[in-house]
Formats: C-alpha cells, structure tokens, sequence
C-alpha cells in the first residue's frame, strides 16, 4: 500500500472511532461488524480470517449482550475500518425502505417541520431512527418495509459497503439526538406510499418509455 493510501485509511479509521465514541456517550449500542474485502467481507478477529460472503454482520456471536459497552470498544476500530452496527430493541429501533420511498418520506418530514436521523446506503436502502416499541403498519409490512427491533442491527454511517459509504441524511446532531416516537415515522412513510405527485411522475415515466 502506497503511503497516500495508506494515510487515507489511517484518517478514516480515526473518523470511525471518533464517529463510535460519539454514539456511545449518547447510549446508543453499537458494536463492530465486518466491513469489505476484495472478494467479500471481514471479521479481522482472533478466531477467524475467512472472507465471509455476506456482510455487514457483527464480528461477535454475543453482540447483543456486548453492544453498547465502552470498555475497549475503540480499539477495534484502530486498525481495521470495522463496520458501525447499532443494535435495536426496546431503546431505538429502524424502519428499513428503499431510496425512491425515502426520498419521499423524507419530504413529507420536512413538511412537519421535525426531521428525524435517518440514513442511506449506497446500494439504495434508507434507515428512519426512532423510539422502540413500535408494531409495523400493515400497509407498510405489504410495501415491503422491515422494522428492525429487538434482536436486529442496522448498519450506521461511515460504514463502508462495496459501493461506497454509508452516509447520514440526517445527522442526530441536526435532531440534538432527539428520536421520535414512531408514529411520526410511520405517517410519514404512509403519506409516502400515497404522495400523488410521486404517482404522476411515476406514470410520466411509464408513458415515456412507451412513447
């Protein structure tokens, strides 16, 4: 690795502790996941050095009795650029959805007046952060959403996927790490589903492929 290289990783994993040691002072539960490899992803953890096929996923089998806890937790970013996983269940949890749904979503949020922390993966997959306890509308569960709760994991910006980076669309900081109740989200995602200018350009597109 060239030394140019080799500073931009070293940058990098420092924004990633930087980015962890954050989130942790706040109580959110993140832990480390494997994060990508040519030829696929990687734990880097004493028991193991297999390229794995799928990923992110946590490096630990306990990672829900783990995450969250600060003791060491920044070293594991300190050579390997390791995934930010956060853990959901009762304190936060996520509504999964694709880009074009919360691109929408997002609009009909800044229309309240109260953004909400939500990110986006390069491949096209949106998280909207709120509080736990939530059961998910069953028009929602019909569009194809997923609610990560208790026993689930979303991956949290500046995670690296094969495309790109994982990025904030809206920091917490910007939310001053508030969380909505879930409701807030979920009438968002609904007015989404049926935002009717959304539908029109839809059909334009339809008529324009045909035309």
């Amino acid at each position: 690795m060239d030394l140019a290289a080799e500073g931009w990783h070293s940058a990098f994993r420092i924004e990633l502790r930087v980015q962890v040691l954050e989130l942790v002072s706040r109580g959110w539960p993140v832990f480390p996941g494997t994060y990508p490899v040519p030829g696929g992803w990687s734990a880097s953890d004493s028991s193991s050095e297999e390229v794995l096929s799928e990923g992110p996923i946590p490096v630990w089998e306990d990672w829900a009795d783990r995450a969250g806890n600060t003791d060491g937790i920044a070293a594991w970013w300190s050579k390997h650029p390791h995934s930010v996983l956060l853990a959901t269940g009762p304190e936060i949890e996520a509504i999964e959805v694709e880009a074009d749904l919360g691109r929408r979503a997002a609009r009909a949020l800044r229309g309240r007046g109260r953004p909400v922390p939500m990110a986006a993966t390069p491949h096209g997959r949106w998280y909207f952060l709120s509080r736990g306890g939530q059961r998910l509308h069953e028009e929602l569960g019909a569009a194809g959403l997923v609610l990560h709760s208790g026993g689930s994991w979303v991956p949290l910006p500046p995670s690296t996927f094969p495309q790109g980076v994982l990025h904030w669309r809206v920091k917490p900081q910007v939310c001053d790490w508030w969380l909505p109740e879930p409701e807030h989200v979920q009438e968002a995602l609904l007015t989404g589903l049926h935002d009717p200018a959304e539908r029109a350009s839809d059909n334009a597109r339809t008529l324009a492929v045909f035309a």
